[in-house]
Parts: C-alpha cells; sequence; structure tokens
C-alpha cells in the first residue's frame, strides 16, 4: 500500500469532526497520514482534533492563525509525506472504502489522479446500482472539472498523486473562492490521465450553516468568477470541450454572483458588481448554449435565467430554504 496524505482543514467543526474522523480511522486502506489543521477555529475543534491524535498515532495536528481554508490546506501540504493526496472537509465524512476505492480504479488504469462522478449529500442516500469506470485524457479530464454538473466541485472526492502536485508547485490560490476547482483542474492537466469511477463513495454535507455554500457571502461570488477567470489564464491544455466548459462555468458564476449580491440585499453596494454580471450572463448564454454535452432542458432554463434572472433566483432560493430545513441528518 502507498501513503496517502488526507489533509483536513477545521475551523467550526467540532459538531460534526468526530464522524469525519471515524470515518477516516476505519477506512479499509490503512497506510494513510492524516493532517488535521487547525485553523484558529474558536470552538473545540482544535481540542478534538489532538484528543484523536492521542488515539492513532497516523493523525498529526497544525494549530495556526485562522487565515481561511486556503492557508490552512497549503499548511497540510508543507508537511505531507504520502504518495497520493486527498483532501476532506471537516463536516463530511468518508464511506469505509472511499481511499481504497479511488486508489484501486487510479492504479488499475495507470492514472495520476481519480475522482467519482457522483456523491452522497446529506440529501441523497442513495447508491448507484452500477459503477462505470471510465480513463480521461487531459483535455476530458479538464472540462468535466470545469463543468461541475460532470465531477462535483471540490477538493474533496479526487485522489492526486503528490510528484504531480510538487513537480509543478500547486497549490491553494489565496484569497480566491473556487479554490478547490484550480486545485483539481491544475492536477488534471499535469497528470497523464484521470480515471472517473461512478461509485458513491464520499458524503458531503448540505445542512452545515456555516459553510461556504450555506451563506451567501457577495465577496465569494466576486472571489469565484475571479477564479475561473484565472484558470482560464493558467491552462496549458486546449480544445473545444475546454472552451465550452470554461464559458458555461463563468455563465453560471455571473449567475452565482447576481444571486448573492440581490439575496444579500447588496445591489447599490454593489451596483458595477451586479450590472456587469447581468452583462455578462446575455454575453455568454450564445455560446454556452451551443455547449453539445447540455441536454436541451438546462438549456431553455438556462436561456430562461439569462433574461429573467431575479424571477428563478427567487424560486431557487424558496426551494433552497426548504430543503434546508428538511435535512436534519447529523
Amino acid at each position: 500500500m502507498k501513503k496517502v496524505s488526507i489533509i483536513v482543514p477545521l475551523y467550526k467543526s467540532e459538531r460534526y469532526l468526530p464522524k469525519l474522523l471515524k470515518s477516516i480511522l476505519e477506512q479499509t486502506y490503512t497506510n494513510l497520514e492524516v493532517i488535521l489543521v487547525d485553523d484558529g477555529s474558536p470552538d473545540d475543534s482544535g481540542i478534538i482534533a489532538d484528543e484523536y491524535k492521542k488515539k492513532d498515532n497516523r493523525i498529526s495536528v497544525i494549530h495556526k492563525q485562522n487565515g481561511g481554508c486556503c492557508e490552512a490546506r497549503n499548511a497540510g501540504l508543507d508537511i505531507a509525506t504520502g504518495y497520493y493526496l486527498m483532501f476532506a472537509d471537516g463536516d463530511d465524512w468518508l464511506e469505509p472504502d472511499c481511499v481504497e476505492y479511488l486508489v484501486k480504479i487510479a492504479e488499475e488504469n495507470n492514472c495520476e489522479m481519480s475522482t467519482t462522478d457522483a456523491i452522497f449529500t446529506t440529501r441523497d442516500r442513495k447508491q448507484n446500482e452500477n459503477d462505470n469506470v471510465r480513463v480521461y485524457d487531459k483535455e476530458q479530464a479538464v472540462a468535466s472539472i470545469i463543468n461541475t454538473f460532470v465531477i462535483p466541485v471540490g477538493p474533496w472526492n479526487k485522489i492526486y498523486t503528490m510528484d504531480v502536485v510538487r513537480k509543478n508547485s500547486i497549490s491553494f490560490s489565496v484569497p480566491w473562492f473556487g479554490e478547490g476547482l484550480y486545485f483539481s483542474v491544475m492536477n488534471a492537466q499535469y497528470s497523464n490521465k484521470m480515471a472517473v469511477g461512478h461509485k458513491k463513495v464520499y458524503n458531503y454535507r448540505l445542512n452545515n450553516p456555516n459553510s461556504g455554500c450555506t451563506v451567501k457571502d457577495v465577496q465569494n461570488g466576486i472571489n469565484s468568477l475571479r477564479n475561473i477567470k484565472y484558470i482560464k489564464s493558467k491552462l496549458i491544455v486546449d480544445g473545444p470541450a475546454i472552451t465550452n466548459a470554461l464559458n458555461w462555468h463563468i455563465w453560471s458564476n455571473n449567475y452565482n454572483l447576481i444571486n448573492f449580491i440581490y439575496s444579500a440585499s447588496s445591489i447599490n453596494k454593489y451596483e458595477k458588481e451586479y450590472n456587469s454580471a447581468l452583462h455578462d450572463l446575455k454575453l455568454y448564454a450564445p455560446k454556452v448554449l451551443r455547449h453539445s454535452e447540455i441536454d436541451f432542458k438546462t438549456k431553455l432554463s438556462i436561456l430562461l435565467r439569462t433574461f429573467f434572472p431575479i424571477t428563478f433566483i427567487k424560486r431557487d432560493n424558496k426551494k433552497a430554504k426548504l430543503a434546508y430545513e428538511k435535512d436534519t441528518m447529523e
């Protein structure tokens, strides 16, 4: 077994951390290095991490001043010694065979990176009946990650080869929101191939009131848009699939920024950004509608959201609130 380093940034994670750590320590793949980074958390996350370190010598703990999850992951990267690299968020958890599965599909297909196209969430507990492992070349890998409706966004649910990370000086792009997308895309373009499974092995929490996906922070929306443009400038691979993916992602981020600004009742404060996002929504829509991987129903939705964004944002926010209220899974 090659060693796998798992880096976990911790901030206000005390409620969920024991479940995550239990799931990591009970992995069927046992050659692990678990690096817990207490990012100046104001709760007992750091104390819990220290307690688990005493129980298992595979765990190491870093305590640092708060600097955000990018800084925290980079701190973990600095000391990681594994052949492979993984990440997990402090409020999520792994299926027992998560590490074993991702290593297996990577090694069986001679790939330097692996992931799956499906995850469990606190609202979706049904496993896919049949697995389907595919091997993507660099262009397919990059495009599928940027198309976040193909591969779940985030640095988690993926295994990277540490040699690729080190040789290409890949780290987290502080302070941009969407840093996981940057990290994954950079690894995809520098890895030889990427194995993509269909089995759900990672559990993503949707009911954490403190997570970036729950809290609609306008600055996060602005940073996310900057991030995809930064990713575009750093790509060394190209092709129609990547161009289509970039156009869709930029359109999507502009829509999200409109959502964040409107939902925060901050149109006057962010008037320039709001009007720019409305403009770019219409600018990118025709490019997105030519995207061959998007089905007709989704294209119709994109067209309507482009011209009537607030109508759909109101509806989406109402649905999201109801879903959040019903999501009581611990």
